[in-house]
C-alpha cells in the first residue's frame, strides 16, 4: 500500500512526499505544519488522536485538504469529528495485499460526496459479490456477508503455496477476502469487520468494529477495543477494553453503548487499561487482548 498507492502514485503525479521514520503524533503534526502537507494517508487510530488529543490545537494544520483512511473500518462519528476539527475532507478506501492493493475508493473532492462509513464504490474493471458465509448464496443490497473480489488487480497466488492460494481464490477467480461487508442502493460498500473477529453471542454475530466506533464517539473515551470474552451461557460475549479520562465507571460505558444498540450487541464486560495494543501500522492487536481475556476467565 505504501509503495503502490502512496509513493509510486504520488511521484507519478509529480507530488512531493513527506516520509517519517516512524509514527509519532507530535512529529507528524510538526511535519504537516512545516511542509504544508495537503493530503495524508492515515489509519483510524491516528484519526482518533486527531479528533481527541489536545495537542492537535497547538499546530497549524490548515494546509490539510484531505485524509484517506485505510487498514481498518472507520466509523462515521470519528470521520465527522476529524472533519469538524480540521476542516478537511475525510474518506476511506479498501483493499488487500492480495489485490495489489486497492479495490474500493471513496470519492473525496468535497465533504459529503460519499457516506463517511463507506469505502466507496468498486474500482473500474473490478467485480464484487457479497456472499452468505454459511450457505454460499449471493446476497442483495443491505445484506451483510463475505466480500468477494474479481478483477485484474487480484494476485496470481501465494508463491510456492498452492493450498493457501486455493483456499483464497476459487476456480472462477473470486478472491475470498475474509471481510464482512454490505453494499447499499448507491453501490457504496461498507466494511463491517473481519469474519474471524466476529463475536458469536447466542447464535448472533457481533462486529467489534461497530462497537468500537460507537465507544469512540464518547468524549470521555480516548481509545477502545472490543473482543470476544468466553461465557458459559452465551458462548461468547462482547467485552470492551477502554482508555478513558478517568471520569467513567464500567456501568457508564455499558450504559452508553447499550442504549444505542440491539440487545445482542450489548457490551457485557468492561476493563479499563492504559493503552490499546496496536501494530506499527496502527491496527488493533485484538489477539493479545483475546489471549489475555481467555487466560483471565479460565
Amino acid at each position: 500500500y505504501g509503495l503502490t498507492v502512496i509513493m509510486n502514485y504520488a511521484l507519478s503525479k509529480g507530488a512531493s512526499i513527506v516520509v517519517l521514520p516512524r509514527f509519532d503524533l507530535e512529529q507528524f503534526l510538526a511535519a504537516v505544519q512545516e511542509y504544508g502537507v495537503t493530503f495524508a494517508h492515515l489509519v483510524p487510530p491516528i484519526l482518533v488522536a486527531l479528533a481527541k488529543h489536545p495537542i492537535v490545537d497547538a499546530y497549524d494544520l490548515t494546509s490539510l485538504e484531505g485524509i484517506t483512511s485505510g487498514a481498518a473500518p472507520l466509523g462515521r462519528e470519528l470521520a465527522e469529528a476529524v472533519e469538524g476539527r480540521l476542516g478537511c475532507v475525510v474518506s476511506q478506501g479498501y483493499g488487500l495485499t492480495e489485490t495489489s492493493p486497492v479495490t474500493h475508493m471513496a470519492p473525496n473532492r468535497e465533504k459529503g460526496q460519499t457516506p463517511h462509513a463507506s469505502v466507496g464504490p468498486v474500482l473500474p474493471n473490478t467485480e464484487v459479490a457479497i456472499v452468505d458465509i454459511s450457505t454460499g448464496q449471493r446476497l442483495g443490497p443491505g445484506e451483510s456477508g463475505e466480500l468477494w473480489i474479481r478483477g485484474p488487480q487480484v494476485m496470481q497466488g501465494y508463491l510456492g503455496q498452492p493450498e493457501a492460494t486455493g483456499a483464497t481464490i476459487d476456480e472462477e477467480g473470486w478472491l475470498h477476502t475474509g471481510d464482512i461487508a454490505y453494499i447499499d442502493d448507491r453501490d457504496d460498500c461498507y466494511i463491517v469487520d473481519r469474519v474471524k473477529e466476529l463475536i458469536k453471542f447466542k447464535g448472533f454475530q457481533v462486529a467489534p468494529a461497530e462497537l468500537e466506533a460507537l465507544l469512540l464517539s464518547n468524549p470521555h473515551i480516548t481509545d477502545a477495543a472490543v473482543v470476544r470474552s468466553p461465557d458459559h451461557e452465551a458462548g461468547e460475549i462482547p467485552k470492551a477494553f477502554v482508555v478513558s479520562d478517568g471520569s467513567l465507571s464500567e456501568e457508564d460505558v455499558m450504559s452508553f453503548v447499550n442504549e444505542r444498540v440491539s440487545p445482542h450487541k450489548k457490551i457485557r464486560r468492561v476493563e479499563f487499561i492504559d493503552q490499546i495494543p496496536k501494530s506499527p501500522a496502527g491496527k488493533i492487536l485484538r489477539r493479545i487482548l483475546i489471549d489475555r481475556e481467555a487466560q483471565g476467565t479460565e
